[in-house]
């Protein structure tokens, strides 16, 4: 039976989770671990997926809502930008 502590910490992740995704805009800068801007949001689809403006080459990019740690008035995600644009699809997450 799993304890009361467990139960309370999924319960604020689901809370964290749903507060980062509605405070998501578009046109704000997405930033690195390092602090550094890789992209910018163009918006939000479904619940799980963050569309990136066009890059230079035209391409849009996604990357999972699961990457942000904090959204100010940017977007902090838990990676370097490197890592990142490694990582981040040209095709949309389901």
């Amino acid at each position: 039976m799993p304890k009361m502590r467990d139960c309370l910490s999924v319960n604020f992740t689901l809370e964290t989770f749903m507060i980062q995704q509605s405070q998501i805009k578009p046109d704000m800068p997405v930033v690195c671990s390092e602090n550094g801007q890789f992209a910018v949001v163009d918006h939000m689809v479904g619940d799980a997926t963050i569309k990136l403006k066009k890059d230079d080459s035209g391409r849009h990019h996604f990357i999972p809502l699961e990457w942000v740690e904090s959204v100010d008035n940017k977007v902090h995600v838990d990676r370097t930008g490197d890592q990142a644009m490694k990582e981040w699809t040209t095709e949309q997450m389901n």
